[in-house]
């Protein structure tokens, strides 16, 4: 990934069901997002940075499986101003590997 100097906020939200192991959803996350500062507040985990490079992961993914169409769809479609949003699968997620999802029922790691 190539270095740019902007700001930008990334925010991962994601509800830890009762049947979940708080760590395994926590490797899920930091497996597809990196660097970012986690919290556990109530049912759900909330992560966050400062630093695009957090998306290094999902930008690998989408460039060596030449899905950057299929990302850029959803990540256009879900515009508003200057931000943008997207599902992950969280099973996915913990094996290591990036899934979009399009609704927020298929095992969602949260927009």
């Amino acid at each position: 990934m190539r270095s740019l100097d902007v700001d930008c906020k990334i925010s991962a939200y994601c509800t830890i069901n009762a049947s979940e192991d708080i760590n395994k959803v926590r490797t899920a996350v930091s497996n597809v997002l990196t660097d970012m500062d986690e919290k556990i507040t109530g049912d759900s985990l909330v992560a966050n940075s400062n630093n695009y490079e957090s998306l290094t992961e999902i930008y690998e993914t989408m460039r060596t499986r030449k899905t950057k169409s299929a990302y850029r769809r959803h990540l256009m479609r879900n515009m508003t101003e200057d931000s943008t949003w997207f599902y992950l699968n969280k099973q996915a997620a913990f094996a290591n590997v990036i899934a979009l999802c399009d609704e927020a029922d298929e095992s969602p790691l949260g927009p």
